[in-house]
């Protein structure tokens, strides 16, 4: 979904919502695979800095190999008694295609620098008399073919069918299911692809409501499909993500974990209750259900770029757009949307004008982000000039130390072991480079700050910088225009979540996003979109392909990136700006690369195709899915009755569709006991339904109120300096608040620090009180001095320690707020850490309770 730690914070705020597979008792009717989760980790395992001790496949066959192990898996663990749906990415609507295209151009340019990179320390290994093993030919080294139209995705698709095949006819598990495969030549992305489908089936008269999803993916946005399904029995299998100690084992073994959405909803059940609800209103659990989702969208998607304010979910994004929602609900007018309308004209299933005063009110708070963030980089600034000495001092004992000269000779005899010892160690230098050089604090990049949001006339920097306009009267006129494109946005990506793709042409047109206090006259904001279709696959390799990896497309069309004469050459720059500022790390930054012209590429590409050879035009072609089964299924019947027409029919086990046979001659790789046939979605089947559907059996109720975190927004929370330090102050206020406590101030507030559960940043309802903070609102740095300070920075090189860690990673990952500080009271008996009151009116935070929390202590 575009918000980076979603997941994270997500099971940071709702544990419970998670369960081990080991101990999931639950049996699951469908398994959906979101296949390009599968396919990259499958591709290049390596990319994981710690992950040394894989081995990267170098063909096509390997990568193969390693997904079918890791889809068998899969299938051992869930065991779905009715249908396994794969999904691959096929062609993108052109509102994913620039992200798609930025991603790729900056995967081309990392390359090119690890190959240098790794090209200079094989020379210095070589130097050192240190021997490695040579570079491998590889038919992999370019995770870029992993999009539709390249012979890699045409050979997938072909090795699935014999291997789906293969697990049908000896496989137990396998014998009795039906399996969809949705190839690469299928468009749309594979995620939606799998939700489109659930819409479709719960459609169907003959659906059954208790049917038991699990859905596997990496993305953050499958939770939202999840829970836009509205079907309660769903869970979302993940990989968990390895420790550092189990990525260095030999061999370790995959551990997989559940989000069950039906845990999810009833912990949004109690956090979403609206506290000050309309006269006469009735609460409908599943329209905030869409709420929830909807809002979501302004804190990070695949199709509009963040909101400056909102882009970073351990900034407490989404809980301070849960907040507002439940906080000033009344205020904004109700319900934003109302998926039950989508399909009507005139956009009705979303109120506007509710959203655009939800969204302002958001807004309200960007000042207070600004200033706390721009507060904690100041002080990294601080410790980074501090630091700089001593780090130069450190890196230069280190070269004391090197014995430059190495006495061994070339010629003596250098052991296997030791050669792979030397190639290990060279890929561990390799990635640790690669590392140092991504981090902007360490190369003195993260120094850049033009915008210098938060201080008086940053808008009108902002404008400048990023839109290239100045003046009132231009600002005004560029804020309208990013504003209609952004609610475009927001309205384009809603009813690709719930309805299916709005218009396959539709593209937000700036790299970047506007500030939610900007967001005035959403409400005047009237939207038609024009359906469009797809584009071929070859088409979409050349929007989002660089040069580099040109000869994944016919020769025809490399032609159009690669020769200076070409009408669209322009297109595709091998030199182009990354805009950093603000940003902590490279792979952070915003590419600004000029965006695909559909008319210039169509016009270009449109004779090439009568050129195509015949596995080429396959290449380039659209399909419908695959369905394979037994021939002892249910469904074979149907199947062998079949002659050259189209059977809409209910195929098996409640699941509907159109079938009808294949003409290509994909049934010389099956067996002879499985039968492969066209799978189209059923026509009468409704995508609209956004409600529980009649018959419904829920669970048992196993989420409380006790199990719910009361939010402390992050601009109002103040970082305790350790767990010691924390136990320590704990203590003393409790022995100083035992007798005679008339304070106001909420326990959870930021005057006693308070305890950071993960990203969201929360604490338990009824928890103690807090622990050591910093000592209030640093002062401000002047920008322009530190930039001159530091204008001759040199990289910091780490130093190891006794601990396995290095002296600079320790100090910068040390907290900077340091101190018990002080709470001081005013005139008004208003209590406030110095520097932030706890009595704003922007202040959502917990008030004490004195009767029932002070008889804890």
């Amino acid at each position: 979904m575009g918000v980076p730690s979603f997941y994270r914070w997500l099971i940071n705020k709702y544990p419970k919502a998670v369960t081990n597979t080991n101990t999931s008792t639950v049996e699951y009717d469908n398994l959906y695979l979101d296949m390009n989760s599968i396919i990259h980790p499958c591709f290049h395992p390596n990319d994981d800095d710690n992950n040394i001790n894989n081995i990267s496949p170098t063909t096509f066959d390997q990568v193969f190999t390693n997904m079918f192990d890791y889809i068998d898996q899969l299938v051992t663990i869930v065991k779905p008694r009715k249908l396994l749906y794969m999904a691959i990415d096929g062609v993108a609507p052109q509102g994913k295609m620039y992200n798609q295209r930025t991603r790729r151009f900056r995967t081309a340019k990392d390359d090119e620098m690890r190959e240098a990179e790794e090209e200079r320390l094989r020379k210095q290994f070589e130097m050192e008399g240190k021997q490695v093993l040579p570079k491998q030919e590889c038919e992999v080294s370019d995770s870029n073919i992993i999009t539709p139209g390249t012979e890699f995705m045409h050979q997938l698709s072909k090795a699935l069918k014999s291997y789906i095949s293969l697990r049908i006819s000896s496989n137990s598990l396998w014998k009795d299911i039906m399996v969809i495969l949705s190839d690469a030549n299928v468009p749309g992305e594979g995620e939606h692809k799998i939700i489109s489908f659930i819409r479709k089936q719960r459609g169907l008269p003959d659906y059954d409501p208790n049917t038991v999803h699990c859905l596997y993916g990496s993305d953050a946005d499958l939770i939202m499909l999840g829970l836009s399904s509205h079907e309660p029995h769903f869970s979302i299998i993940r990989e968990v993500v390895p420790n550092y100690h189990e990525k260095l084992q030999q061999n370790a073994v995959k551990r997989f974990e559940l989000l069950h959405i039906w845990l999810l909803r009833e912990y949004l059940e109690l956090e979403m209750k609206i506290q000050d609800p309309p006269k006469n209103f009735t609460v409908d659990f599943e329209r905030i259900v869409d709420d929830f989702i909807f809002i979501c969208f302004f804190a990070g998607n695949d199709f509009l770029p963040h909101l400056p304010s909102l882009d970073n979910i351990f900034e407490g994004a989404i809980d301070l757009l849960m907040t507002v929602y439940k906080k000033e609900f009344n205020k904004f007018g109700g319900y934003l949307v109302d998926i039950n309308k989508m399909g009507e004209k005139c956009m009705t299933f979303v109120r506007l004008s509710r959203v655009e005063k939800f969204i302002l009110m958001v807004g309200a708070y960007e000042e207070k982000i600004f200033n706390k963030r721009s507060a904690i980089r100041d002080k990294k600034l601080r410790r980074l000039i501090s630091d700089q000495e001593r780090s130069k001092q450190e890196e230069q004992n280190a070269f004391d130390y090197m014995d430059i000269e190495n006495e061994s000779s070339s010629n003596c005899t250098v052991s296997d072991e030791e050669i792979l010892k030397n190639t290990k160690d060279l890929k561990e230098e390799l990635n640790k480079c690669i590392k140092e050089k991504g981090d902007l604090l360490k190369s003195g990049d993260f120094l850049i700050d033009k915008i210098k949001l938060g201080t008086v006339g940053f808008k009108e920097r902002y404008y400048k910088e990023k839109f290239s306009v100045e003046g009132s009267t231009n600002i005004e006129l560029k804020r309208k225009e990013i504003m209609q494109k952004y609610t475009e946005g927001l309205l384009w990506v809603l009813q690709y979540y719930f309805s299916g793709v709005a218009s396959w042409t539709w593209f937000y047109p700036y790299h970047y996003g506007p500030f939610a206090s900007d967001l005035k006259g959403m409400g005047q904001v009237r939207v038609c979109f024009e359906k469009g279709v797809p584009f071929l696959p070859f088409d979409q390799l050349l929007s989002v392909l660089p040069q580099r990896s040109s000869y994944a497309l016919p020769k025809a069309y490399a032609h159009l990136m690669l020769d200076e004469q070409s009408k669209i050459f322009d297109l595709f720059p091998q030199n182009f700006e990354i805009d950093i500022e603000g940003k902590r790390f490279m792979w952070q930054g915003i590419c600004k690369l000029p965006y695909m012209d559909e008319k210039r590429l169509l016009a270009e590409t449109r004779e090439l195709m009568n050129g195509l050879t015949e596995t080429e035009a396959k290449r380039n072609s659209v399909e419908v899915d695959r369905l394979l089964v037994s021939n002892t299924a249910k469904v074979a019947e149907k199947i062998c009755s079949l002659s050259s027409n189209k059977l809409d029919t209910s195929i098996s086990d409640g699941i509907g569709g159109i079938i009808s046979l294949c003409h290509e001659g994909v049934e010389e790789n099956q067996q002879d006991s499985v039968f492969c046939v066209k799978y189209e979605m059923p026509v009468n089947g409704s995508s609209h339904i956004q409600h529980l559907l009649y018959g419904v059996n829920f669970p048992e109720k196993t989420i409380f109120e006790n199990d719910i975190k009361e939010t402390v927004l992050w601009h109002e929370l103040q970082q305790y300096h350790n767990c010691f330090e924390r136990s320590n102050n704990q203590d003393n206020w409790r022995s100083s608040n035992r007798e005679g406590n008339n304070s106001k101030f909420p326990p959870t507030a930021s005057a006693f620090g308070g305890r950071i559960y993960g990203p969201s940043e929360s604490i338990h309802k009824g928890a103690g009180v807090g622990w050591g903070s910093g000592r209030g609102k640093p002062e401000r740095i002047d920008h322009d001095i530190l930039n001159e300070r530091m204008s001759t920075f040199t990289p910091f090189r780490k130093q190891p320690n006794d601990y396995g860690g290095s002296s600079y990673q320790q100090r910068s990952n040390a907290p900077f707020s340091r101190g018990q500080g002080r709470v001081q009271q005013n005139p008004n008996n208003v209590y406030s850490w110095k520097g932030v009151s706890s009595n704003s009116n922007n202040s959502v935070q917990p008030q004490w309770n004195e009767s029932k929390d002070k008889s804890r202590w």
